[in-house]
């Protein structure tokens, strides 16, 4: 009876045990727990700075020429304008010609002439965030004895060629400033006159010039 009851006592303390592993194992952590957390990936692109990308720079000759009309009173001006220095060669260094061509009309039309007494050219180099001093004006002013002008009036045309010359090679465009002064004649025969001034602007860009370390 004693053997018996031994191996009865063995076999109670080898259950409880196992109760016992049991329970700890039930009390621990879920196996999915004590698995390492998934790196965060990040993405270096998103993660940078935005970067600023200067806007366009405008051109009114891109396209080779341009077509204006500008009014003073009782004139209407029609005015072409373009240049014989292709834009690629329109460097800050360079002597950049604009040329124009402009007859006017009156209204009403009651055979008094129109003269230009003056036409004036200046030059303001700038970029997107500056304006640099601008170039000294040129001037055509009419030198005709007798005349009070050329004569504008269709269609009787006149045409100049300006030239913009040396810009800061900082410079990405430069604005040319037009001023026309008229005199119109107060009636046909009359030796008085009216002075009428229109103006107009153009806006063209500065050309970087070739890199002369750059490949072919």
């Amino acid at each position: 009876m004693r053997h018996g009851t031994r191996r009865h006592a063995r076999w109670a303390a080898a259950s409880a045990l196992v109760a016992g592993a049991i329970v700890l194992a039930g009390c621990g952590p879920s196996p999915w727990a004590l698995q390492s957390p998934e790196p965060t990936v990040t993405d270096p692109a998103g993660s940078a700075a935005p970067t600023d990308v200067a806007p366009p720079v405008e051109n009114d000759l891109s396209g080779g020429s341009t077509e204006r009309q500008v009014t003073a009173g009782a004139v209407t001006a029609t005015i072409d304008y373009w240049s014989t220095l292709r834009m690629d060669k329109w460097t800050p260094n360079a002597v950049k010609p604009v040329s124009l061509s402009m007859i006017t009309k009156v209204k009403p039309n009651d055979g008094q002439k129109v003269y230009l007494q003056k036409a004036t050219m200046l030059a303001v180099p700038a970029n997107a965030t500056e304006s640099f001093e601008a170039l000294t004006p040129q001037v055509d002013e009419s030198s005709l004895n007798g005349t009070p002008g050329y004569l504008v009036l269709s269609p009787y045309s006149y045409s100049q060629t300006f030239n913009v010359g040396q810009v800061p090679a900082e410079a990405t465009y430069v604005t040319v400033q037009f001023t026309f002064d008229y005199l119109v004649q107060t009636t046909p025969k009359s030796k008085e006159y009216a002075k009428q001034t229109a103006s107009d602007t153009l806006t063209i860009a500065i050309a970087q010039p070739a890199d002369d370390g750059a490949e072919d």
